[in-house]
């Protein structure tokens, strides 16, 4: 959906997001897509009370870091989370950012991490191909290119279609000891 022209396609990660993001939505003259993950619906957090919007087109750092960019939205951010936690006890330090919407999307943001960083991990529930992680990953090769240290990596689910049982459909998505498998290929480049 991210690719149709004229769509706006947001997806939240935390309960004060759910609420801005669709306040937000609400108010917009344009078409909105808003996808919530079934996963997020048991999370708790704080909303703010009143009027609340989020203006779309703005991630949010959810983590700061000097050695690899990690990029993801929805779900896929609390894993890039738990991820650089486990990084950040080997000393590997982490700019998480939180998408929030695919369309419009934030290049500045990503390309302004990738240039402090120069690697960059894109984490999406999609298969690779033509995908958001590819789509992220193409953007940051053509505008970034120079302060690359290392290739983008995608951490996705396999070019195949999606299991029936559960157990197989957790091995099929992105997890965190992926994307800390992922980071840890990205700094290996020297």
């Amino acid at each position: 959906m991210t690719a149709l022209p004229g769509l706006k396609v947001v997806l939240p990660t935390t309960p004060a997001d759910a609420k801005g993001l669709l306040t937000q939505a609400i108010r917009d003259d344009d078409p909105v897509l808003f996808f919530e993950h079934k996963a997020l619906y048991g999370v708790k957090g704080e909303v703010p009370d009143g009027d609340y919007t989020i203006p779309f087109g703005h991630a949010e750092l959810i983590r700061a870091g000097e050695h690899v960019t990690i990029v993801a939205c929805g779900l896929m951010t609390s894993f890039a989370a738990r991820a650089a936690d486990e990084l950040a006890q080997e000393g590997i330090g982490c700019d998480v950012l939180d998408l929030r919407t695919t369309s419009p999307l934030d290049e500045e943001a990503i390309l302004d991490s990738v240039e402090q960083t120069g690697r960059l991990v894109v984490v999406d529930e999609s298969p690779p191909r033509c995908s958001v992680a590819a789509d992220i990953s193409a953007l940051v090769a053509a505008k970034a290119f120079a302060s690359l240290k290392a290739p983008p990596a995608m951490v996705t689910a396999p070019h195949s279609p999606i299991p029936f049982a559960r157990e197989l459909e957790s091995a099929y998505l992105p997890s965190p000891a992926r994307i800390v498998e992922a980071a840890r290929k990205v700094l290996a480049y020297r």
